[in-house]
């Protein structure tokens, strides 16, 4: 699935706790498990290493990444 690399990033920092960058890449089973789990804390961890992760990651011409 091809999404914005910036928006990814935006969302994965601000609410991947609450799995929002998961929906926002038409993963919805990820995302609920994130939301799941919201409550210890891990999710976030995991949303900041997929952030850096997509950081990493260089984009097309429109500025979209795999993911």
């Amino acid at each position: 699935m091809l999404v914005n690399k910036w928006i990814y990033i935006a969302l994965a920092v601000l609410l991947g706790n609450f799995g929002v960058h998961k929906f926002y890449a038409q993963k919805p089973v990820l995302g609920l498990l994130h939301l799941a789990f919201c409550w210890t804390g891990i999710p976030h961890i995991i949303a900041i290493i997929s952030a850096v992760l997509a950081l990493l990651r260089p984009s097309d011409e429109q500025g979209n990444i795999q993911v």
